[in-house]
C-alpha cells in the first residue's frame, strides 16, 4: 500500500519524528510518499529551510518518495493546497492519506467536509475572516486549524472521487501554543522562539537547527514597498481583492516595515494568514489569471530504494507523468520561487531547481542492514 502525507516542514521537528515513527508503528511494511511544500508556504511564510534540506530530511527520517507541491498551489488557501496535494498524491496511485488533526475524529471531519459539499452550502456572510464564518455556517464553535486542512483533504478527495481511505494521528500540542517548552511543540512555537532568540535545541534534531536560515525581513519589506508603490496593476496578482490594491497604495508610504504593513491591513474580514499570502504573492509575481492552471506532472525530488523501486515498477500506471514540463507555468513560477527565496536568504536554491536531479539516500533501516 502506498501511503500519503502533506507536510511543510517549517521546521522540520520531534512532532514530525513522532508523527512519522507512529506511522511506521501501524504501517511498519507499506510506502511512504511525502508531498512536500517548498520555499514559500500556505500561510504565507517563507521557509526556514530550503526544498533540498527538506527532502534530505524526509528521506533520512523514514519517508521513501518526496514529491513537490508546486508554489503555484503551495502557497494558496486551504482549499486550493488541499486539492492539487490530493491530485498529485493520487496520480501515484496513494490509497491512503493521514495527516494530523486536534480532534483526531474521522467521522466528525467527514461530516464537516460532507457539509460544505452540498449544494445549498453557503459560506456566513458575516463582515469577520473566513475560519470564523466557516465555523459560522457549519454551526461550530470553533475548529483548530489542522481539522480545517484535514477537512479540505477529505473534500478533495470527495470532489474528486478519489478511491482513497483517510485517517488522523492526534496532535500532540497546540497550534496556538507559542510558550510552551515541552518535548514536542508546534513549528510556529519554534519559530516564535528563534524570533525572540530563544535555544530551541530542545525541540528538533541537531542537524536541522544547524541548518535553519534567517528571513532578512527588511530586505523583504524593502522589495514589496518597491513593488507595491510602483506595480500600477496590484489588482491582478493573487488575493488582491475587494479594493485592496488602493488600500495597499496608500498605506505602504506610512509603513514602517513588514510588521507594520501587515498590522495595517489587519482586520476583522483579513486573517494574518490571508495578507501574508496576498503580500506574498505580490512578492512572488503569481497571478490570478493563474491560480488553476492544471497540474500536469509530477516532480520527483528525492527517494530512497524502495521509493526507486516503486517508480520503476509502477510508473506506467501513474496518472501525470515524472518529468517537469519547463515551459509550464508550473516549473515557471517554481523557478521564480527559488530566484526570490535566493535574494530573501542568500542561498543558492537556484542550481537544485536547474540541475532537477532527485536526491538518492539510504533509510535509517537500510543503513542498519
Amino acid at each position: 500500500m502506498a501511503i500519503g502525507i502533506i507536510c511543510e516542514y517549517n521546521p522540520f521537528h520531534n512532532g514530525h519524528i513522532y508523527f512519522l515513527n507512529e506511522i511506521k508503528k501501524k504501517y511498519p511494511n507499506d510506502l511512504l510518499i511525502l508531498c512536500l511544500n517548498g520555499y514559500f508556504l500556505e500561510r504565507g511564510e517563507i521557509s526556514l529551510l530550503t526544498k533540498q534540506e527538506k527532502t534530505n530530511l524526509a528521506l533520512s527520517y523514514g519517508i521513501d518518495l518526496v514529491i513537490e507541491l508546486p508554489v503555484l498551489y503551495g502557497t494558496q488557501a486551504a482549499d486550493a493546497f488541499s486539492e492539487c496535494a490530493i491530485t498529485l498524491l493520487s496520480s501515484l496511485n496513494v490509497s491512503h492519506i493521514i495527516f494530523g488533526s486536534e480532534s483526531n475524529d474521522i467521522k466528525y471531519l467527514t461530516r464537516l467536509a460532507k457539509k460544505q459539499l452540498q449544494k445549498n452550502f453557503q459560506i456566513s456572510a458575516e463582515k469577520t475572516n473566513y475560519p470564523a464564518r466557516l465555523g459560522l455556517s457549519l454551526k461550530e464553535n470553533r475548529i483548530e486549524p489542522n481539522d480545517i486542512l484535514g477537512i479540505c483533504y477529505i473534500k478533495a478527495i470527495l470532489k474528486q472521487k478519489k478511491k482513497m481511505t483517510y485517517e488522523t494521528i492526534k496532535r500532540t500540542n497546540n497550534y496556538h501554543d507559542l510558550t510552551s517548552t515541552s518535548f514536542i511543540v508546534s513549528a510556529s512555537n519554534i519559530r516564535e522562539k528563534i524570533k525572540n532568540k530563544i535555544d530551541i535545541s530542545a525541540y528538533l534534531p541537531e542537524n536541522v537547527q544547524n541548518q535553519i536560515h534567517t528571513l532578512d525581513e527588511k530586505k523583504y519589506f524593502a522589495f514589496l514597498k518597491q513593488k507595491i508603490a510602483t506595480d500600477p496593476h496590484l489588482e491582478a496578482y493573487l488575493d488582491v481583492n475587494e479594493g485592496l490594491e488602493w488600500k495597499l497604495k496608500s498605506i505602504i508610504v506610512k509603513a514602517k516595515d513588514y510588521q507594520n504593513l501587515v498590522s495595517l491591513l489587519k482586520s476583522k474580514r483579513y486573517t494574518y494568514n490571508r495578507i501574508h499570502r496576498m503580500l506574498m504573492h505580490i512578492f512572488l509575481g503569481i497571478l490570478k489569471t493563474d491560480a488553476k492552471v492544471q497540474i500536469s506532472y509530477v516532480h520527483i525530488l528525492g527517494f530512497n530504494k524502495k521509493g526507486q523501486k516503486y517508480l520503476k515498477e509502477n510508473k506506467k500506471e501513474f496518472a501525470l507523468p515524472l518529468k517537469i514540463e519547463k515551459e509550464s507555468k508550473i516549473y515557471q513560477y517554481e523557478k521564480q520561487a527559488s530566484l526570490c527565496y535566493d535574494l530573501l536568504m542568500n542561498e543558492n536554491t537556484l542550481s537544485f531547481e536547474q540541475k532537477n536531479q532527485p536526491i538518492i539516500i539510504c533509510s535509517k533501516e537500510e543503513s542498519q542492514k
